[in-house]
């Protein structure tokens, strides 16, 4: 792997603006667009001297020199030809109707005093008119995509000099033909761009602009391929190695008139580029040549697909593997998680939940980066967040992500939380032939999906502790509850209306991912005591003592209701699985002794199981905890460790790279699932990672932001040792351990000033304050 190369070395996104200067800064600008482009992606340009003013005295010095700016759309931005950052796809995707961010790049080192220059800006559809959501649904924000933009160039003498949008800037067609995130981009470079003609003035309510307030989406790095083969049909196949989010990058020299043609999939089925679980995206690129004999680069950056293989037609000559590289891209977010151990599955297991967030964290959280889908689904989300927490720096991102979450369900006249965020389902123009039935019946107040409003906030907390976000989350918490409050019986349970359950129950038939084991109002009314209560510790933090009284109360009479209803004196839980023991446990539902006994029936249900995973979204993030807590951690280690189908093994096992939508998304013959909707990049079920950094490796928090730590590594059968570290808001913490042999050792790394409690395997504690430096503690 190779890092991403520029063409230049682009600015940088600029820090120093304030939270509410993103509308001042662009007040004297003007949003425009192109018409008559034919379809072709239009190129917004405008020539500017800076110092322009000077009268022939000699250019001023600059100070410093911004390109301020945002778009209905995706926008690149270039100076004379020179990339002005190395992001893409930039302003990202919010809900644009009321949250549209504002980029800030310092091009200072772009500028040539006294010189003409071009500022160009390709203006693509991106998230906001790029016909997207699944079933044809064409949802867009509006029919036109608008730049709005201003250059603020600061001499050394507090001049100021303003290159703004307006109506004296000029449109031309680039050789893009086509591109949408789907379908993929298309290009024809023998295309002139034409002569330049007046552009249109549009519209940007001035009231949604923000500041940049998620990270850039940039290229991480670059892949070459692993193997290049002739298919069975004769196509010419790419095996990157991984599978990755981003696109396809090469120079090639060729004939006027030449077409290449590059098509993405995640998976071969018979041998052959497996497309069938796209559905209607098309994932495809194509570059028309316009004979250069300098060699001509393609880089497709107004889309991205999710893929591993490739398959490339009408390349001129022998394709090699220097030839071409896939580029990886995603949000800019810091890695903070490490884990390695003595079992080779594990630690692919934890590559593939690495790999599935990188490539799913791209300006929101989304299910799935590769068919006609993409959307930031609540449920994944909150089945996910803890881990998420982990191994990148989110802080930013998911905090972003819940305040569009709290525009959503606001702007909801329903008032409940939308299951995607941003919520293009509500813009969805579905053809009549479309089976949408079952998506009109989704409605209403959901647990797990819009529990996100509140879970995802409590991991944000637990990992950094950071009040001030949690009191701008707080009242998407409030909205969530509230909504459910209204769909409670008369009983006090949650038990009438939609829910999505213990989505895709391994036992659940392929056609009906929601017909699961786990009674839907079981799962419900547990999710609900646990998002009262964390809502209520989080009124209180921020001080609203009458929000801290009333969802407690919620919580109170919620549980009452639950273990009335639900909850057997030995023990049994309504629908007797593993989902609802699961819960149960690990969201503290159960007196002592009722608990022992869910736990012990807990372990004879994973038993009569043989160790296969037989939990959804809902059970599956607290299934190894519920057994470990309760003292049953060997059955933990072998359910963690089972390798047959349905298990978290069984796709490393087949060769996966990245987490799977489903436990079976392709068979054990090699053939894809035979349901209508399978992703082989699909985070949520990878949520055991969870438990194996806290649990496994033993880096837990004592408080919000690991301001205090608990060190309790956890040997179990057939993991020998384990090594890892978390970058967490007060530090490194590094742990390693080792089993081997029948003793036990631990050394760690405890950040300067930071109490952390050890236990160890025999129960032994001691407290010790970290100096920043590696101790052995055992």
């Amino acid at each position: 792997m190779t890092p991403s190369p520029t063409a230049t070395t682009p600015a940088t996104p600029s820090t120093t603006a304030g939270p509410d200067t993103a509308a001042r800064s662009l007040e004297t600008a003007t949003a425009i667009t192109a018409a008559g482009t034919d379809g072709r992606t239009p190129v917004l340009a405008t020539r500017f001297t800076a110092g322009a003013d000077a009268a022939g005295s000699g250019a001023p010095a600059i100070a410093r020199a911004e390109l301020i700016a945002t778009a209905h759309g995706v926008y690149e931005a270039r100076i004379d030809g020179r990339p002005v950052s190395s992001s893409v796809l930039d302003p990202g995707w919010t809900v644009y109707e009321s949250r549209l961010q504002v980029q800030r790049f310092d091009v200072t080192e772009l500028l040539r005093p006294g010189t003409e220059q071009e500022l160009a800006v390709t203006l693509g559809r991106g998230w906001w008119n790029g016909d997207l959501g699944f079933e044809n649904a064409h949802a867009n924000y509006g029919d036109q995509q608008a730049l709005l933009a201003s250059l603020e160039i600061t001499f050394a003498d507090g001049t100021v000099q303003r290159i703004d949008t307006d109506a004296s800037w000029t449109a031309t067609d680039s050789p893009i033909t086509f591109a949408t995130l789907y379908d993929g981009q298309r290009e024809d470079r023998r295309l002139t761009p034409g002569d330049p003609r007046p552009v249109e003035t549009a519209q940007i309510d001035r009231g949604t602009l923000i500041e940049q307030a998620s990270p850039l989406i940039v290229r991480h790095e670059s892949r070459r391929p692993e193997k290049i083969w002739t298919s069975p049909s004769g196509r010419t196949l790419l095996d990157f190695g991984q599978n990755l989010v981003g696109w396809l990058r090469f120079t090639v020299t060729g004939p006027a008139g030449t077409e290449i043609t590059l098509r993405h999939a995640e998976v071969l089925e018979h041998d052959e580029l497996g497309t069938r679980p796209l559905r209607a995206a098309e994932a495809t690129d194509r570059i028309v040549l316009a004979g250069n004999p300098a060699g001509e680069t393609f880089e497709p950056t107004l889309t991205f697909h999710g893929f591993r293989y490739a398959e490339i037609t009408g390349w001129p000559g022998e394709l090699a593997p220097e030839d071409v590289e896939a580029v990886v891209v995603g949000s800019d977010l810091r890695r903070t998680g490490w884990f390695e151990s003595s079992h080779a599955g594990v630690n692919q297991l934890i590559s593939n939940s690495i790999w599935s967030q990188r490539g799913n964290f791209l300006a929101v959280p989304t299910d799935c980066p590769q068919r006609d889908e993409r959307l930031g689904w609540t449920g994944d989300i909150a089945a996910f967040a803890a881990t998420a927490a982990y191994q990148f720096d989110v802080q930013d991102f998911l905090h972003n992500w819940l305040l569009d979450l709290r525009a959503e369900t606001a702007a909801n006249p329903d008032g409940w939380v939308p299951f995607v965020i941003p919520d293009l389902l509500k813009l969805a123009s579905f053809p009549k032939e479309a089976d949408v039935e079952a998506a009109e019946a989704w409605k209403g107040a959901t647990a797990i999906w819009g529990d996100a409003a509140v879970w995802v906030a409590q991991a944000l907390w637990t990992a950094y502790g950071d009040l001030d976000q949690l009191r701008g989350q707080y009242p998407g918490m409030v909205l969530h509850l509230e909504s459910v409050e209204k769909a409670l019986s008369p009983s006090g349970l949650w038990d009438q209306g939609f829910q999505f359950g213990d989505w895709l129950d391994p036992d659940a038939p392929p056609e009906d991912a929601a017909a699961a084991k786990a009674d839907r109002y079981v799962v419900a009314t547990a999710c609900l005591v646990r998002s009262a209560r964390f809502a209520a510790e989080a009124a209180a933090l921020i001080g609203e003592e009458a929000g801290a009284r009333r969802w407690q109360e919620l919580a109170d009479r919620t549980l009452a209701a639950f273990t009335e209803a639900y909850v057997q004196e030995d023990g049994t839980i309504t629908s007797d699985c593993a989902t609802v023991y699961a819960l149960a446990i690990a969201f503290d539902l159960l007196d002592p002794a009722t608990r022992e006994k869910a736990a012990a029936r807990l372990v004879e249900v994973v038993r009569a199981a043989e160790y296969k995973v037989s939990t959804g979204f809902a059970g599956t993030p607290f299934v190894t905890w519920a057994l470990s807590e309760t003292g049953h951690t060997e059955d933990a280690f072998r359910l963690l460790l089972e390798e047959g189908c349905p298990s978290w093994l069984y796709p490393v096992s087949m060769g996966a790279t990245t987490i799977w939508e489903r436990w079976d998304s392709m068979l054990p013959d090699g053939t894809i699932n035979p349901g209508e909707m399978t992703s082989f990049n699909h985070y949520a079920l990878g949520a055991v990672a969870d438990w194996i950094y806290q649990v496994v490796l033993g880096i837990r928090p004592a408080a919000p932001g690991h301001a205090e730590v608990l060190l309790q590594p956890t040997p179990g059968p057939g993991i020998d040792w384990a090594t890892g570290a978390y970058d967490s808001a007060h530090g490194r913490i590094e742990v390693e351990w080792s089993a081997a042999e029948g003793g036990f050792s631990l050394a760690a790394t405890i950040p300067a000033g930071v109490p952390a409690r050890v236990v160890l395997p025999d129960g032994s504690e001691q407290q010790v304050v970290g100096t920043g430096e590696r101790v052995t503690l055992a």
